[in-house]
């Protein structure tokens, strides 16, 4: 067996319904695959997502509020008011930012921005910042991707006599600010039909409203906050990044053209991986380390040496940033082990530290909650400011945003998603919040959904991937929440051959076979799998298929994931006496070795710094484990078939070392037997201690074929032994050879021997097989066999 590392949940699409799509739609089985186990039940569904039009564009007045909004923005631009924009230091925030002061700068307004730092103002809206406002004559403040969890502070904004719109897409709480206007998709009540845009879409759309037009040359903006944000790509924001990424690959803006420069990306290859994890990251990163401005200056400025610069200094702020993140993953990793957190049960894990920078504490709660596959919440302590100060990511089944909620006595702010959030609150109950966290996750958390998931979406038969079936894939992107990359499956598929690679051989290379059809894969990080699969076994992946691309040639790759079996599996590790070659293929913790012979387990101990059990022990102690070393051969069948019976052992891995073989010498034959006692009794005695040498040589007989007739002779009462001498007694018995323990014994080892030890891998496989299944017959069938 090979245990999977997460519980796969595969949809099983309709088949009669992707037969349909595949002829109705004109595109391949395998898009047709993801689109039904995606939930689209008709061709007019489906079609209507693949060709996405501007239709799906929502009117933005029908957000309550959005009239006035205009009307308000409209007379502040009359009177000359400054209106103020204020923003957010992350991907979603700045490109929100530069909408709106691209949008309002179009319109003739006096318009400036601010984006809070991280360190000094918090997350959200910042008196200090408020007051410098006022202070600079503004009249009119526009919050983006922020503003709906501010209530303290919007009213100290309205108090200097300042206006506050509110733009924001973040879970709203049960009191809303005293704002005069506020657009938010997610508010109860409201009539805007699309509830998951991000804080860039929202600004998007009062853009619209503002422009009475859709503000096309917009879009890249809107793309790369809709995706860094991670918000679902369905609806709106499938079209609006979809175009976003159309006009960026056609290079028309000089920060992209940036962006792409210092990432080492061709601006024709831009995708939704591209944003995700080169633009989202270096856009990101100044406005954890510091002023997130520079940000927003990239977007704005319209000189390409500025833009270059710019885009320099969030790259190195981005390596930075990567540095920083792997101190305190580290450091992170370290406390948990020291603290020795069960993390066995449902539990969040809340772990801080003096010190660390909390621009990049979400970072870190990600990598944890990839590592241990619980909630997790990365604090940095201020105990300067007796403050604790963080980020939360979770798994699914806890609600991070309603989880914290009920903490709102203690957690003085915080705000957030299901998924993710940020909080402070005072350092003295940091103990105490994690207590009533962990009890939180006891009541909403089951074992089962401590296991991470996969959504396997493409069940394939190997004969449906072709280069070509793989590239048409991209009529369904962007990929991303909401709307994920496909996950692909391939089951019961025979490992044709298997090899690590690297320098380190830590990855693995697989030649995968269904029928005639045969596909290449590789397993990063996976090299242990190697070591894993048996001769024969049947396994399942899941993974990514991609195009390899080698001298001109192209060819479809699984890139795998994960990987298990349901079969038990034989390893052979026959005749390999250097026990270092094999041991390190062994799970050693989880694997049982034994001996059948006394002899052989003080050898073992020799060699071992393990435990080595001898068989009867096995069985009555009651141990088991998932894996079984049979160091040597049985001296009964029965021993070996009694320890099988003992446990539904996973994988076998056979040695079955033998310090003296007997099936090559064979049983020596009758002929032989005569002549030898013939040659002994013309002699009446034979000095065989002495002379077995020139008889091995006269004969051509080996000395032990030798000893082992002797022997024979002599539990038949043929001879006796007189100080090494073979002595013929009188009234000999007539007894026949099998009659001899010795005969006997040996008849058996060489049926043992040629059974399991010089068996070809096949028949001793079948071997195995048949006393396994011997198991799983009832008791009351059996006697019918």
């Amino acid at each position: 067996m090979i245990q999977s590392q997460k519980r796969w949940r595969i949809s099983r699409p309709n088949d009669d319904l992707v037969t349909t799509f595949e002829q109705e739609l004109t595109i391949p089985r395998v898009c047709a695959k993801v689109l039904v186990s995606r939930g689209f039940n008709s061709v007019e569904e489906a079609k209507s997502f693949i060709y996405i039009t501007e239709d799906n564009v929502h009117d933005p007045f029908l957000f309550e509020g959005m009239e006035k909004l205009v009307q308000r923005v409209h007379q502040a631009i009359d009177a000359g008011e400054r209106i103020m924009i204020y923003g957010d230091y992350d991907a979603d925030g700045i490109t929100s930012t530069t909408i709106m002061m691209k949008t309002l700068e179009a319109m003739g307004a006096d318009v400036i921005f601010k984006i809070p730092n991280r360190f000094i103002d918090g997350y959200g809206p910042s008196e200090r910042l408020f007051q410098q406002a006022f202070d600079e004559g503004v009249k009119l403040i526009i919050t983006v991707d922020n503003g709906i969890s501010g209530i303290q502070q919007i009213q100290f904004a309205k108090n200097l006599g300042m206006d506050v719109i509110v733009t924001d897409h973040h879970e709203p709480g049960e009191v809303l600010p005293k704002a005069d206007v506020i657009i938010h998709p997610g508010l109860q009540d409201t009539k805007y039909p699309f509830s998951h845009l991000a804080g860039v879409g929202v600004a998007f759309k009062v853009a619209h409203a503002l422009l009475g037009e859709i503000p096309k040359e917009l879009f890249y903006l809107v793309a790369i906050g809709t995706i860094a944000d991670l918000v679902s790509l369905k609806g709106e924001n499938r079209y609006f990044v979809q175009q976003g990424i159309k006009q960026m690959k056609k290079n028309d803006s000089i920060a992209i053209e940036a962006l792409a420069n210092v990432s080492g990306v061709e601006t024709s290859a831009i995708n939704e991986e591209t944003i995700g994890f080169a633009f989202g990251p270096r856009i990101n990163a100044v406005g954890r380390l510091g002023e997130a401005f520079p940000g927003v200056e990239l977007f704005l400025t319209e000189e390409p040496n500025k833009a270059l610069a710019l885009a320099n200094m969030l790259n190195d702020k981005n390596k930075e940033r990567q540095a920083i993140v792997k101190q305190i993953t580290d450091e992170a990793i370290e406390l948990i082990e020291q603290q020795n957190l069960d993390l066995k049960g449902p539990s969040v894990i809340v772990v801080g530290k003096e010190g660390w920078n909390p621009g990049v504490l979400g970072i870190v709660a990600s990598k944890l909650v990839e590592k241990y596959y619980r909630p997790s919440i990365v604090l940095g302590l201020d105990v300067e400011k007796q403050i604790a100060k963080g980020s939360a990511r979770s798994i699914e089944g806890f609600h991070m945003y309603n989880e914290l909620a009920k903490n709102s006595d203690i957690v003085t702010h915080f705000g957030g998603h299901p998924m993710a959030a940020g909080m402070t609150f005072p350092l003295e109950h940091v103990e105490e919040f994690r207590n009533r966290l962990n009890e939180q996750a006891t009541a909403c958390l089951t074992e089962e959904q401590l296991i991470p998931v996969v959504s396997i979406d493409v069940p394939l038969e190997m004969h449906e991937i072709s280069t070509e079936s793989i590239q048409s894939i991209q009529m369904l992107s962007p990929f991303g929440m909401g709307f994920a990359k496909p996950v692909y499956c391939l089951e019961n598929i025979e490992v044709n051959s298997v090899r690590k690679i690297g320098s380190a051989q830590n990855h693995v290379k697989m030649e995968l076979m269904q029928g005639a059809v045969l596909l290449d894969a590789i397993g990063f990080g996976k090299g242990d799998l190697a070591d894993e699969i048996a001769p024969a076994t049947k396994l399942s992946f899941i993974g990514d298929l991609q195009i390899n691309e080698w001298n001109g040639r192209k060819k479809p790759q699984l890139m795998i994931q994960d990987a298990k079996t349901n079969q038990w599996q034989l390893f052979d590790i026959r005749g390999i006496r250097q026990v270092n070659r094999w041991l390190p293929t062994i799970p050693e913790g989880n694997t049982t070795f034994v001996c059948f012979n006394k002899e052989s387990l003080a050898h073992f101990e020799s060699i071992f710094s393990g435990k080595i059990w001898f068989h009867d022990n096995v069985i009555e102690e009651g141990i088991v484990s998932d894996c079984i070393c049979l160091l040597d051969l049985p001296i009964e069948e029965q021993d070996l078939i009694n320890l099988l019976e003992h446990h539904d052992w996973q994988r076998i891995y056979a040695h079955f070392f033998a310090n003296e073989s007997t099936y090559f010498e064979g049983l020596p034959t009758r002929e032989q037997f005569k002549w030898y006692f013939s040659f002994i009794a013309k002699r009446k005695n034979f000095a065989l201690k002495q002379h077995i040498h020139e008889l091995s040589k006269h004969t051509g007989w080996s000395p032990n074929t030798i000893n082992f007739m002797s022997k024979v002779f002599f539990e038949l009462n043929f001879v006796r032994i007189e100080g090494g001498t073979l002595v013929l007694n009188e009234n000999l018995p007539k007894r026949d050879l099998s009659e001899a323990p010795a005969y006997q014994q040996r008849t058996k080892q060489i049926s043992l021997e040629q059974k399991l030890l010089y068996a070809p891998y096949k028949e001793l496989k079948q071997w195995f097989e048949e006393r396994r299944a011997a198991q799983t017959v009832p008791e009351e069938e059996q006697k019918w066999i």
